[in-house]
């Protein structure tokens, strides 16, 4: 039995349509790293979870910003 622990980073980002969501899910869906993600597009900080044993926020940021959304990490 595998002891994997996730990190789960939290971001508020600008992806606030169905169309947006589905704009970013091949690049999500694609990355070896990130295990599992969701947004909540009916936050007002749409509200991007990503569970990742090994990215780190800055490299979470640089792949979103990359497809020309905004990004930022929220505090918990």
């Amino acid at each position: 039995m595998e002891n994997e622990i996730n990190n789960i980073l939290i971001f508020g980002t600008n992806i606030k349509t169905e169309k947006d969501k589905k704009s970013i899910s091949p690049i999500l869906d694609a990355h070896p790293e990130i295990n599992q993600w969701n947004i909540d597009l009916e936050d007002i900080d749409s509200v991007l979870r990503i569970e990742s044993q090994n990215l780190s926020a800055e490299q979470i940021i640089k792949l979103i910003t990359e497809q020309d959304y905004k990004c930022s990490e929220l505090s918990e």
